[in-house]
């Protein structure tokens, strides 16, 4: 299971009812957010949630609506006196903008710890939850972000019994580990039924429409995507500064066969998304407007 809340849906600048742009997903004990904009403090204690549990920060690019709120998170945690080490995630360069953004927040009781994106597509990993950063099209350099939590098949009590495996290893061996014993080496696919569908959840904002976004996000779960503008009339300024209108992330869910998508990351000259929602919802059906603090519980499909 891994929950997901969006945070702040703002861009550009923070509104009395609208953060600005974040994402946290907890999962199996850890937290993990992506971006960090002014008010994400605000936000996680409207939820309800902690920030003492971010084990990750994950960032698109470096442009202040997305990494502004850092400095003073990395204060809060300091506070509360973490001593766990913090990893953050971005674009080349994510160790000097921190670094430069740390002038205000200098001595932290915890280590900091640096992934640097440089290639078009890079994995990492946190406990099993799989995650991928993707090259996609704005005006600096930026990333969207999937989020992948693999199923292994159904453990196969007939196939354990028939290679006499003794029932103390059938629990390593469904976790994924390989037993060596005196009476030989098992391995998981040896008791292990086909893999099943597991979670997919696909992150993606401010961009043009691009093939890497309808390829990374290919039938994601949750498909949660910038929606600038909802105004008809705004095309052209979607073009001018790389960013989506409603109904072009729209089109990318529909391509990308998503189960649901969450829009995001508005102007501030935007103050309802709900108006244009009956367009999009005419593209892709399963299209939301995404709200602060709008949650959900992804669970692997019941069989």
């Amino acid at each position: 299971m891994i929950d997901v809340c969006l945070l702040g849906t703002g861009g550009m600048m923070p509104l009395p009812y609208r953060w600005l742009t974040s994402l946290m997903v907890r999962y199996n004990g850890h937290s993990i957010l992506i971006d960090c904009g002014e008010g994400t403090q605000i936000a996680m204690k409207e939820k309800g949630w902690s920030a003492n549990p971010i084990d990750m920060i994950c960032f698109t690019h470096f442009h202040a609506d997305h990494i502004s709120g850092l400095p003073g998170m990395l204060l809060t945690m300091g506070n509360a006196e973490r001593k766990e080490p913090l990893t953050l995630v971005g674009p080349k360069g994510l160790t000097r903008v921190v670094a430069a953004l740390k002038t205000i927040a200098p001595e932290l009781p915890f280590e900091i710890k640096f992934i640097e994106i440089t290639e078009p597509d890079q994995e990492f990993e946190l406990d099993g939850l799989r995650f991928k950063a993707f090259r996609v099209n704005h005006n600096v350099i930026c990333y969207g972000y999937t989020l992948t939590l693999d199923r292994v098949g159904r453990f196969q009590v007939e196939k354990a019994e028939a290679l006499h495996i003794d029932r103390r290893y059938w629990s390593r061996l469904q976790k994924g580990e390989t037993i060596e014993t005196e009476q030989g080496t098992f391995t998981p696919e040896m008791v292990l039924g086909e893999a099943r569908k597991g979670i997919k959840l696909t992150y993606c904002t401010d961009t043009r429409p691009t093939k890497s976004i309808v390829e990374n996000a290919k039938d994601s779960d949750l498909f949660i995507c910038e929606g600038m503008y909802g105004e008809p009339d705004k095309q052209q300024k979607a073009v001018e500064h790389k960013h989506m209108t409603f109904q072009e992330a729209a089109e990318l869910a529909k391509q990308a066969n998503v189960g649901e998508m969450w829009l995001t990351h508005y102007s501030p000259s935007l103050p309802k998304p709900d108006p244009y929602m009956d367009d999009v919802k005419k593209i892709f059906p399963r299209a939301y407007a995404g709200k602060d603090g709008k949650s959900v519980e992804l669970r692997f499909e019941e069989e």
